[in-house]
């Protein structure tokens, strides 16, 4: 078990300050919803989700797998249950990827599908709100008596998709059947009722959504209430769970005393993302305090150079620190996308640009890895090695990958940007056209750009304004150039950002240039699987070998001489810069690592062994942790 810290409040309140966390967020996110993206990288995979994710998630769903089949039958009070007692969510978090489809790209039979799938959900509610199939087709009367039968986790995705889905179409149905199953946990939990710890969280960040849709407080109250149930000791008096494992469901101390990760990945996400989204309104400075010792326990000892965490299958998470085998990393998608979702929250409260960093290289790496090039295949596991036998697949029996996807995908847009009362923060490059309320006006914005490939990016001011544009200037990059209608402009970073301050006008053009050479990385010394190893980063891409392009991936060998050339490749899966280099005298060829296993089988690397008999000085090595 990994030591906490223990600080008094003053202590903490100093912490946060100097961390430069604020008692709310610095940042306003600025919702996809006014993002439509137009870019030679992202505007595929949006296509794809359109034309094959979704397609292949309502298929499973509906027809193969029997997850909307749980709640005909709970309905009718009739038939078995079929599948995993979490099984709903899988059905909600596809819902709420719809939703959000649905606001880029309509589509009315799409739309009816949703409603014919709302009304079967509101069907299966009990009388008194409460909604699981499982429970209702397995037994009324032991609801309630599992923490970690993942109830409560179920019920939070239902409330993200009925949020999403009133926010696409103004349809309440689902977001009523949501509200209704949380008004009736609330005369079973709380303050003078029962005591509960979920044991899979994601209630949290959820009633957080309720209370800033509805308004109502209460909501926002239950979530905090939650909160402060892990660490005192109720999840051992589990009911049907004598195997309560503390560590594993991060209930060994109060969540404002946890500075260490353990336990599961995707729970301790979700927790994260609980905590920041209470903080923000509750204005807790302990919060802030243990996530951003959390993060550096996460990202600075427990991160794969792809932003996988998580390394053991065993629990899929945690086990100490700088544990990280390649061939045998579990790296769920769904941590990865925990990870992005965490890191933009603590890019909000903070301004502080090392926290996209981390998010841009879970998206480009172990997020979209975790998706076939055309969309309908998956990955649970994301190993950073294998021996050819490691593959995708078009649904699992947990099935939490997919439809996290799904919904993850038409989200992107929630990251490019953000607004704060002085400043427009550009956070990804990613091109599009952007409508962007900032104070009393809306400010129109167009990006034109080749990311992650090219190196330059275009940002056009479409109306006038008097704020600044602060321009994330990512972690890899080494040096930058900037220009503001063909005129270097000279300026500092502060927190990752470079900040131009003028009155804009009409037309007025921002050019990022950022070099993208090819680079030697290292993992901390003390990671023993990548002890005299490197791997090839070039951007914010990380690089691996495959069996298709390489004679042996066993045979390449990296060493300070070694020189790469980069060339596009427009017809290679799907468009790459593909890296090209030679070992021992003979060619070898790189591919990016979220593209292998889209060909035939075979082996696969991302980290190479030193050329023997040769040590590059530590000073000349690129590391990827901090």
């Amino acid at each position: 078990m990994k030591h906490s810290r223990i600080l008094l409040t003053a202590a903490v309140l100093i912490c946060c300050i100097g961390n430069g966390f604020s008692q709310g967020k610095v940042i306003k996110q600025v919702d996809f919803s006014n993002v439509k993206i137009i870019d030679s990288f992202w505007s595929p995979q949006l296509e794809n989700n359109v034309k094959a994710t979704i397609p292949v998630c309502i298929d499973q769903i509906e027809n193969q797998t029997g997850r909307i089949q749980n709640f005909v039958n709970a309905a009718r009070k009739e038939g078995k249950h079929s599948g995993i007692f979490f099984d709903d969510s899988d059905v909600y978090k596809a819902m709420e990827g719809y939703a959000y489809s649905l606001i880029n790209h309509p589509d009315a039979q799409l739309e009816a599908k949703v409603d014919d799938w709302t009304a079967k959900i509101a069907a299966a509610q009990q009388p008194d709100g409460y909604l699981n199939t499982f429970y209702t087709l397995t037994g009324l009367d032991k609801r309630w008596t599992d923490m970690d039968k993942h109830e409560m986790y179920c019920a939070g995705h239902l409330l993200e998709a009925g949020v999403a889905y009133y926010k696409a179409t103004g349809k309440r149905q689902l977001l009523d059947v949501g509200q209704r199953m949380v008004d009736y946990m609330m005369t079973v939990f709380g303050p003078g009722k029962r005591h509960w710890v979920p044991g899979h969280e994601e209630i949290e960040l959820a009633l957080v959504k309720l209370f800033e849709t509805t308004g109502e407080s209460k909501y926002l109250d239950f979530a905090h209430w939650l909160l402060e149930q892990r660490g005192r000791g109720y999840g051992s008096n589990n009911p049907e769970n004598n195997t309560w494992n503390p560590i594993y469901y991060q209930d060994s101390e109060p969540v404002a005393q946890q500075y260490s990760i353990s336990g599961h990945a995707v729970r301790s996400m979700y927790l994260f993302c609980g905590m920041a989204d209470v903080a923000a309104y509750k204005h807790d400075t302990g919060y802030l305090d243990a996530l951003d010792g959390l993060w550096d326990d996460v990202v600075g000892r427990n991160m794969y150079i792809t932003g996988g965490i998580g390394s053991s299958g065993r629990n899929e998470g945690f086990t100490v620190d700088y544990d990280l085998p390649n061939l045998e990393a579990y790296c769920e998608t769904c941590a990865s996308i925990g990870m992005v979702l965490w890191n933009h929250r603590m890019n909000q409260f903070s301004g502080d640009g090392k926290y996209v960093d981390v998010l841009e290289r879970a998206i480009y790496n172990g997020v979209i890895s975790g998706i076939s090039l055309k969309g309908d295949r998956f990955f649970y596991v994301n190993p950073l090695a294998s021996e050819g036998n490691h593959h995708r697949k078009e649904w699992y029996g947990c099935a939490c990958c997919p439809s996290n996807v799904c919904r993850f995908i038409p989200s992107m847009g929630n990251y490019i940007y953000g607004t704060s009362d002085d400043a427009l923060w550009v956070n990804l490059y990613i091109g599009n056209e952007a409508t962007i309320r900032m104070g009393d006006s809306d400010v129109s914005v167009e990006m034109t750009t080749g990311y992650p490939w090219t190196e330059t990016t275009q940002l056009k001011i479409r109306n006038a304004m008097d704020r600044a544009v602060k321009l994330r200037i990512p972690g890899w990059s080494k040096n930058y150039q900037l220009k503001v209608n063909g005129k270097s402009v000279k300026t500092t970073t502060e927190k990752g950002y470079a900040t131009i301050r003028r009155h804009w006008k009409a037309g007025d053009c921002i050019e990022l240039t950022l070099p993208m050479p090819v680079e030697k990385m290292s993992a901390d010394p003390r990671v023993r699987e990548d002890q005299g190893k490197l791997a090839v980063q070039r951007g914010p891409i990380v690089y691996c070998a495959e069996q298709a392009d390489n004679a042996d991936v066993d045979d390449i060998r990296l060493s300070e001489k070694t020189t790469f050339q980069t060339s596009f490749q427009k017809d290679m899966l799907g468009g790459i810069v593909k890296i090209t280099g030679r070992t021992a005298g003979k060619p070898f060829t790189l591919i990016p690592y979220y593209t292998w296993d889209n060909r035939e089988a075979g082996k696969m690397r991302v980290w190479f062994p030193i050329t023997e008999g040769e040590q590059i000085p530590i000073q000349k090595r690129q590391t990827y942790l901090p």
